[in-house]
């Protein structure tokens, strides 16, 4: 078992500046390659309180603030217009940062697209679900009308 601090959020796992315990490989082959932690040290800890500030200045504000973003996303479906062929398959997948960009275009607010997450790839057209981690417990599900660009 590898002790590492996180520092990025990690489904599953925990928030950025978290100390975990996960198996070798895990930490080896994903974890850090990919960025998402660091292996744990005595110096560490001063870097924890750093990763968590960060965390702190990134999130909302207040508990308020995100329900009442919640309840923006969760009101109306988010329309995409995106690339797609004639039978409604998409040219690619619908990514988190088009999620964003389409959130603030219809002037509902500002997210991360780091909080944004698909139950599954979506590369059709049509309605599709997926979940905005706003505040802590404060998970928003929303809609997403994919329809093909003209």
């Amino acid at each position: 078992m590898s002790k590492l601090i996180l520092t990025n959020e990690v489904s599953g796992l925990g928030a950025a500046g978290d100390v975990v315990e996960v198996k070798d490989g895990y930490a080896r082959n994903y974890l850090i390659p990919n960025g998402f932690a660091v292996i744990w040290s005595q110096g560490g800890e001063k870097q924890i309180e750093q990763i968590r500030a960060a965390r702190d200045a990134r999130a909302l504000a207040t508990v308020e603030e995100a329900v009442t973003l919640k309840a923006r996303l969760e009101e109306n479906p988010i329309r995409l217009a995106v690339k797609a062929g004639k039978e409604g398959r998409l040219f690619g997948a619908v990514k988190t940062a088009d999620v964003v960009a389409a959130v603030v275009a219809a002037g509902i607010g500002e997210l991360d697209k780091r909080k944004v997450e698909f139950v599954a790839p979506i590369r059709s057209t049509g309605n599709h679900e997926a979940t905005v981690r706003l505040h802590g417990d404060v998970v928003a599900t929303i809609t997403l009308a994919v329809v093909a660009q003209k």
